[in-house]
């Protein structure tokens, strides 16, 4: 029936005979599917009197044909008439009662009943909808999803849509949505039938079944055509003549498993025809379909304006969901429900099923069971196991790997991970595919996927059983195919895959019994890869490399397995974590190493900087080391020497071509950024260089010193522009403006001073009680922020000199760093944390705690988003400014030694090292015979007790062991930085110790307490040593010496001559005279008595580090940063001889007790041993590094740069320096 025939089946049963002009429009542009506002939009009528005209014409066809009539329904109600009064219902379409007059021809033609009747007024009554709800489940207890009807009832209603595809994954509430709406809306339809497809019932029988129903039970099995095209048609006939409600539910029952979602089972093939004709065919009906997938071929149909549509269906919102918990007795606080949330990402199924067991099984207490740490169980575990074993093989693959990602990954990312490796396309089809079976989550604003946390925890679950399934069988597949964990991802994200690694070796061991038993296992399955391997060599068609190499070692390491002389040559070593683990001896001959992370070769980090573009970063320390990285993927790309001692300060200049590095050696060097060449070394300060930076124009660079002043240099000639004096303490930061025209500096003496960089007159001085550790302008050049030693931040406006105060570090603040919008603050602390400050409101946004030791450095990157951060702990960490969360941490690794001493019988000789070591050395075969582990960042100082029983080492703390047992006895705290020297007295009950905090300490050893604490250097305390009386107590630091009565506290003498730090001092043994060993290069003598300078011992060419007497008190030796050792004769101050052999600066010298042995110890790890009667090196040892003898001859998958550093660390790329290979019985 077109319009036409329509109104003229109304106008001949209308009292007044036809329909005025308005009513004719709505109906005609209603009956083509128009909205009342297009229909004014049209017209040119107003949408108002539009609405009006067409609720009264809706009224008066409800009076004519005796039953409602709505803009809905009115077609189906006009064509039923017609149909039930003309059989030959075709023929009124030579009815044109607009076009032709009332003959007696065509009146005589026309049946009785559409003859005008002006006197026919039928009863006003409702629809009769005729409904079969089937199997529909009871939905009187309904949850929510209110936007959700609201959608669905203006695509089905006022839309008129023909196709409505409900998805999401199981549980989700699709099959009680589509009864609920078909509750709500079927007044607006004649027929409504729900059905299930849940038992995968055949096409025809499905067809037949609706067209009985649509029929009034008239058409049977018998009365229809065979075959399932004809039956459409017969269908679309009932559609098109009724305004029906069709419900399809479980349509995933008649799809396919085990390959991409939405293809039909064999046999099902002919629904896919159905949903076509439905989608595609003209008609006033609607057909609603649930899946936890879409089937194939209505994705090209849908559109928000076309008559096919889906609907996603996400979880309930918390309010909603509480609903749940309440009618199921279950009561929780807001965050317990919000972590259930969080779990089952607002499922409705799961939610009910987990409200009734946590009632079950745990009495309804929540907090119990999310202490079990396990979401998925029971029915919900039944509930993703139907969904999950529906998957292809390629989308499990992509599955597996976004559970071990654990965070959303971008299509490029997934890439890079699976293997085989397959195109694009083919995991964009698996994605799409998982999509649809709403298996999966999108994430923004990158285009990335993951999956909700009840998915993931099932996934992994999953993984872990077939991983140990083949790892027991040795069918490996999966194993080889996927990471258990990812050596190069973030730092949070490696941590959760711990939930992988961990839970498997407790399957293995559930299974194997013992963990020995696992590693011989594992090492059958390495020999097995090997073979593997070299087939894969002779036909690299027939197997794959990948993960199974990595994977193994991940297992060998989580078992804490010793890894020395393993053999893991040939094989592909992929995704292997390897940072602080030793690999002493291993073999990795021709192995691919790609993507594994090692230990890198560098100690404290004291200064560090981003390139201006952020590609790169540049660190420095302790060593004089550089080194350049990599961004993009945290690989060292350079690495050179640059000082011979520290590095404190470090910055690239503006255009990122040049870098300068501070130096405690007291010179200023520049450096061609890309080549580490060096370009000039600026000398002009006294003493140690402790900050520096570049103009913004690049052509002039600040330096602040520890001898008080700042320095201008102008980088066009490398000359001394201006030297500004003022401060009356070290100067340890500086800080240009913006605009280059103001520079700030902060000293020690507690000032801050702001500078006229033209003129070199001070603008401004600030004067505070606490020294000033560091300054930053922000990058608009309006702020000033600086740190003191009391944890407080202060940062003020220029113009204004209005202050905030920032409070929250418990000490020092050393490092500050504006984001680049000057919205946040970063500040590093020796507290060992980084906070980040919002500047509009004062307040602490972030604490970032990960470092174990004072952290010395921060930097923003470029777009803010990444901090980066170096600490004495010797890690390197870049953080997520958003999230606060550790993206990377770079573990370095060196073994610098600092102290040698002999115990007091000469049969051991102690080492401390920066690898936070200390190690007693038999002198006789010059093997390590014990070690005590236990502090956090390098040893500075370790001495024995006179009667050779106890052994007291110290870096942020001290440490007191037994010498014989190895045991802790107790840790002494107190000191605010690192102790740089401890002493014993001769009664072996007292212990002094020196420190950066600036102060000395006496501590009782019976009790561990503090008995005084001697405050008077204006610097960091050096060394301490007790005269033999035991009553005199010496302390070197800033430039003096000062001797204490040990009684009293009281400072006796400050002995004055040395022009720079003073770093050692000792006591001859009658006690008369003290020497003391100065970074002025020269070593002075005193009378104890006077304090009189006796002599100064002049030869050596740098830094005098430690000196120690003889047994016999006639000799004197010192260590110097010159690279040698001198003996010197005490009474005539003549240099009897200088020791050379040593590769890098001398850090410790120690007399054996007999007087004809000196130990000495350097920065590049090594011990040696003299015979003073020769003056020759007797013995050279050195512990084992990380990768001492590791063998990486061929090794694929470094740069030059990495394998210069496993070199460093131990590596050797020859072969004959591979000692052999243990099997799994660990014989070699």
């Amino acid at each position: 029936m077109n319009v036409e025939e329509a109104i003229d089946v109304i106008e001949k049963l209308l009292e007044q005979g036809r329909l005025n002009k308005a009513q004719e429009i709505i109906f005609r542009q209603a009956w083509e599917g128009k909205s009342y506002m297009e229909i004014a939009r049209a017209s040119g009528y107003d949408t108002g009197y539009i609405k009006d005209t067409g609720s009264h014409l809706w009224q008066l066809l409800t009076r004519v044909f005796g039953k409602k009539v709505t803009k809905n329904n009115f077609q189906s109600v006009v064509l039923r008439h017609a149909q039930a009064t003309h059989k030959d219902f075709n023929s009124l379409a030579t009815l044109r009662w607009r076009k032709a007059s009332f003959t007696k021809e065509i009146l005589e033609q026309t049946p009785q009943s559409y003859e005008l009747n002006v006197h026919l007024t039928p009863s006003v009554g409702e629809v009769n909808t005729q409904h079969d709800w089937g199997g529909a489940p009871d939905i009187s207890i309904f949850y929510g999803r209110t936007k959700e009807l609201a959608t669905l009832q203006q695509w089905v209603v006022q839309d008129r849509c023909r196709l409505v595809t409900l998805l999401g994954m199981g549980g989700i509430g699709k099959t009680s949505l589509s009864v609920k709406l078909a509750q709500e809306i079927y007044t607006d339809f004649e027929y409504v039938i729900w059905r299930s497809l849940r038992n995968a019932p055949a096409i025809q029988d499905v067809l037949t079944n609706l067209i009985w129903f649509l029929s009034d039970q008239q058409v049977t099995v018998n009365d229809l055509p065979e075959s399932v095209e004809d039956k459409l048609l017969h269908l679309v006939d009932y559609l098109r003549s009724s305004r029906c409600l069709l419900v399809l539910d479980n349509v995933e029952t008649i799809l396919r498993q085990g390959e991409r979602a939405g293809y039909y089972l064999e046999g099902y093939e002919e629904y896919e025809q159905l949903l076509r004709y439905i989608a595609q065919t003209h008609h006033q009906s609607c057909l609603i379909i649930t899946s936890r997938e879409k089937p194939r071929g209505l994705a090209s149909s849908e559109g928000i304006t076309l008559p096919v549509r889906s609907l996603h269906l996400d979880g309930l919102t918390q309010s909603e969901g509480k609903e749940i918990f309440e009618a199921k007795g279950l009561f929780c606080s807001g965050e317990q429900q919000q972590l259930l949330f969080e779990h089952y990402r607002g499922n409705p199924l799961a939610l009910k099923i987990v409200a009734t067991n946590i009632q079950e099984l745990f009495d309804g207490d929540v907090a119990q069971f999310l202490e079990q740490g396990t979401a998925v169980f029971g029915d919900i575990w039944d509930l993703l196991a139907q969904q999950f074993t529906r998957l292809s093989m390629a989308e499990q693959q992509v599955m597996y790997w976004l559970a071990i990602n654990r965070e959303p990954v971008t299509l490029s990312e997934l890439k890079q991970d699976i293997l085989p490796i397959v195109s694009p396309r083919e995991i964009l089809e698996a994605l799409e595919s998982l999509q649809q079976r709403s298996l999966i989550e999108k994430a923004a604003p990158i285009a990335s996927f993951t999956q909700q946390p009840a998915v993931m925890e099932y996934v992994t679950a999953e993984f872990i059983s077939q991983i140990c399934h083949e790892i027991i069988t040795k069918e490996i597949n999966l194993f080889n195919s996927h990471a258990l964990i990812k050596a190069q991802t973030k730092d949070y994200i490696r941590d959760a895959q711990r939930l992988i690694v961990q839970p498997l070796v407790n399957k293995l061991l559930a299974s194997f019994g013992n963990k020995q038993r696992i590693k011989e296992h594992l090492n059958c399955l390495l020999l097995e890869l090997r073979s593997r391997s070299v087939r894969f060599a002779q036909s690299p068609t027939s197997i794959t490399p990948g993960y199974a190499g990595g994977n193994v070692l991940n297992l060998l390491i989580q078992l804490q397995a010793d890894l020395s002389y393993y053999d893991f040559s040939e094989i592909t070593v992929w995704q292997a974590y390897l940072k602080d683990v030793n690999l002493q001896y291993v073999n990795l001959q021709h192995a691919d190493l790609t993507n594994s992370a090692f230990t890198e070769n560098f100690g404290c980090i004291l200064a560090l900087a981003y390139s201006p573009d952020s590609q790169i970063i540049v660190t420095a320390g302790e060593a004089g080391q550089i080194r350049l990285w990599r961004v993009a993927d945290m690989k060292p790309i350079l690495t050179w020497k640059g000082h011979i001692r520290w590095i404190l300060a470090v910055s690239f200049s503006p255009d990122g071509k040049t870098l300068a590095t501070g130096s405690d050696d007291r010179t200023v060097k520049l450096w061609d950024a890309h080549t580490g060449e060096l370009l000039q070394t600026l000398q002009g300060h006294l003493s140690w260089v402790w900050s520096l930076a570049f103009s913004p124009d690049g052509k002039t660079l600040a330096t602040g010193s520890d001898d008080r002043t700042v320095k201008l240099w102008d980088l066009t000639c490398c000359q001394i522009l201006q030297s500004l004096e003022g401060h009356t303490n070290r100067v340890e930061s500086v800080s240009f403006n913006s605009q280059g025209t103001i520079l700030a500096s902060g000293s020690n003496d507690g000032s801050i001073m702001l500078w006229d960089v033209s003129s070199g007159q001070t603008i401004k001085v600030t004067e505070s009680a606490q020294p000033i550790r560091a300054i930053a302008f922000s990058t608009d050049g309006s702020l000033l922020a600086s740190g003191s030693d009391d944890g407080n931040i202060t940062v003020c406006e220029i113009n204004s000199g209005n202050c905030l105060r920032l409070q929250g570090h418990a000490y020092l603040v050393q490092s500050l760093a504006f984001s680049p919008d000057d919205q946040t603050l970063a500040s590093g602390s020796h507290d060992k944390t980084i906070k980040l400050w919002n500047l509009t409101t004062g307040q602490c946004t972030k604490t970032l705690q990960g470092h174990a030791s004072r952290v010395w450095a921060v930097a923003f990157s470029s777009d803010g988003q990444t901090l980066v951060s170096g600490s004495d702990d010797r890690l390197l960490k870049l953080w997520d400014v958003g999230t606060g969360k550790a993206l990377k941490t770079l573990w370095g690794y060196t073994n610098l030694v600092r102290v040698v001493v002999f115990s007091p019988d000469g049969t051991m000789l102690a080492t401390g090292s920066s690898d936070r070591t200390v190690r007693l050395w038999d002198v006789s075969t010059s093997k390590v015979v014990k070690s005590f582990q236990g502090h956090t960042r390098g040893i500075l100082s370790t001495t024995f007790s006179h009667n050779g029983q106890i052994l007291a080492s110290a870096s942020e703390k001290i440490n007191l062991w037994n010498v014989k047992t190895g045991k802790l006895i107790q840790t002494l705290q107190g000191h605010t930085n690192w102790v740089w020297s401890v002493a014993f007295n001769p009664q072996d009950d007292t212990l002094a110790s020196a420190s950066g905090d600036h102060s000395v300490k006496l501590w009782n050893l019976h009790t561990g307490h503090c008995l005084q604490t001697l405050v008077g250097h204006t610097n960091w305390v050096w060394s301490v040593a007790f005269s033999p009386q035991g009553k005199i107590l010496a302390s070197s630091g800033d430039v003096t010496v000062r001797l204490w009565d040990v009684q009293t506290g009281e400072c006796l003498k400050v002995l004055q001559g040395h022009t720079n730090g003073v770093w050692s001092v000792a006591f001859h043994p009658q006690g008369k005279i003290l020497a003391s060993a100065s970074d002025d290069y020269t070593v002075k003598l005193w009378d104890v008595d006077t304090g009189e300078c006796l002599q100064t011992l002049q030869g050596h060419t740098n830094g005098v580090w430690s000196i120690a007497f003889s047994p016999d008190g006639k000799l004197l030796a010192s260590a110097s940063d010159d690279k040698t050792l001198k003996l010197w004769d005490v009474y005539t101050g003549n240099c009897l001889q200088t020791l050379e052999g040593h590769s890098d600066r001398v850090t410790s010298v120690s007399f054996h007790p007999q007087g004809n042995i000196l130990a000495s110890g350097e920065q590049e790890e090594k011990i040696k041993l003299w015979d003073l009667h020769t003056g020759k090196c007797i013995a050279t040892i050195r512990s084992d590094r990380p990768y001492e003898g590791m063998n990486i001859t061929g090794v694929t998958g470094l740069t030059d740069a990495q394998i210069a550093m496993l070199k460093a660390l131990g590596a050797t790329e020859e072969a004959e320096g591979y000692k052999g290979v243990r099997n799994a019985e660990g014989m070699v």
